[in-house]
């Protein structure tokens, strides 16, 4: 059973060195670097962890890469080697989504049912924001305001951010946003939208860019009065029920 931060990043690796760039394009990413960055931040474990794992299995796999070819491989690995090489690609495609991504299954079925944009998968925009998140709870000290304070994780509880840092009677709300590239869109939900009006300097914005390369991070105080420019989206939606006599 896959228990620990090792465990899981050991069959990231062998995920990765078996089914090589098929691998890597079903979950969304478009290079190693990228699925190292996401999915290593995602479980907690270091990027280059996972690259180490790939390579320490690639000698026993048809791919470009030699790997450690001249060293025998750890036991605990060929354990993994052992119980886990011989699934096919959909069960250890599933298999990794399971651990790596909280609650994937119902979101795959949700996304499925209402026939959302497919142009990211699921498996991506989850993991992307999962090691954002987690990017966020090891840097975010580096942000001068948010010294000394205490981290509450809050984004289990659906109230518009995903963090509390408090000290004493001061706070912070925090709401942190990932992207792949330097670059991109980032969209607020009605509810953080209010939050950060309600909060203004209280609220903060935290950016995590460049997971395909290397992750670094910006952010805004008070985001809705900042440089940033918000522009309102309205869908309308059409409620469609179907019912039947019992």
């Amino acid at each position: 059973m896959v228990k620990s931060v090792r465990d899981r990043a050991i069959l990231i690796g062998l995920y990765l060195s078996k089914f090589d760039k098929k691998g890597t394009e079903a979950l969304g990413f478009s290079s190693f670097t990228e699925a190292f960055n996401i999915l290593g931040l995602s479980i907690g474990a270091k990027p280059a962890s996972l690259k180490n794992y790939r390579d320490e299995f690639d000698p026993l796999f048809p791919n470009k890469r030699m790997g450690w070819h001249k060293r025998q491989m750890r036991n605990y690995c060929r354990n993994f080697y052992d119980e886990y090489s011989d699934l096919d690609f959909k069960t250890f495609n599933n298999l990794l989504k399971s651990f790596v991504l909280q609650d994937f299954d119902v979101m795959e079925i949700m996304e499925k049912s209402q026939n959302k944009d497919k142009s990211e998968t699921v498996a991506k925009r989850l993991a992307t924001g999962k090691a954002a998140e987690e990017y966020f709870k090891r840097n975010y000290q580096t942000v001068n305001d948010f010294n000394y304070f205490e981290l509450k994780d809050t984004t289990n509880l659906a109230c518009g951010f995903d963090f509390k840092l408090s000290n004493n009677s001061d706070f912070y709300c925090v709401e942190v946003k990932g992207l792949s590239t330097a670059s991109g869109s980032v969209s607020l939900t009605e509810k953080e939208f209010n939050v950060a009006k309600t909060y203004t300097n209280k609220f903060c914005l935290f950016v995590v860019l460049n997971f395909i390369e290397k992750p670094y991070h910006d952010y805004f105080f008070d985001p809705l009065n900042s440089r940033l420019k918000f522009k309102k989206i309205e869908r309308q939606v059409t409620q469609v029920n179907y019912s039947t006599a019992i």
